[in-house]
């Protein structure tokens, strides 16, 4: 039995799918430069995608291929789509209640501003958090951090003092 494809093959057969729904004469060149990754695995993709019955080929001219979602292809990119929006909700729900917790953590310390160190979506979810809960951002490093590092976040105390 295969292996289950991974939240990055699943992320981007969607992205496959909805380029190729926006312009069926798509190159796997152009496909590859707008995932960033190579053409080769464009290809393996597209094939598993055309395997299972997502997509088919047309010859659009002699050299010239075009991609089309099949009504399959079309509900799998709507189900990727709804799987990926609840992966990311959850991921708010998680970060957020996680900064909640750290938080509460540096009050308890007796802190009421704390630094950020990182960016990104994960980073503006935590200023969101902070902001809600009163909890100032300061660049001064004498204040608890919390770092973003990809999709996570810790909370690290300052060295003693205040």
């Amino acid at each position: 039995m295969p292996p289950e494809p991974s939240s990055v093959d699943l992320a981007r057969e969607l992205a496959l799918l909805e380029q190729i729904e926006q312009n069926p004469d798509v190159t796997q060149a152009s496909l590859a430069t707008q995932l960033n990754v190579a053409v080769g695995t464009v290809n393996w993709h597209l094939k598993r995608l055309i395997q299972k019955g997502y997509v088919k080929i047309q010859r659009a001219e002699r050299k010239k291929l075009r991609y089309i979602l099949t009504p399959e292809g079309i509900a799998l990119r709507l189900r990727l789509t709804v799987d990926y929006i609840e992966q990311q909700f959850l991921l708010y729900r998680r970060v957020r209640q996680q900064v909640k917790e750290y938080l509460q953590q540096v009050r308890q310390a007796g802190f009421e501003k704390v630094r950020l160190e990182g960016e990104g979506d994960v980073a503006d979810i935590c200023k969101l958090t902070c902001l809600e809960q009163g909890v100032e951002i300061v660049p001064d490093g004498h204040y608890p951090s919390l770092v973003v590092t990809g999709l996570k976040v810790h909370l690290k105390q300052p060295f003693e003092g205040r």
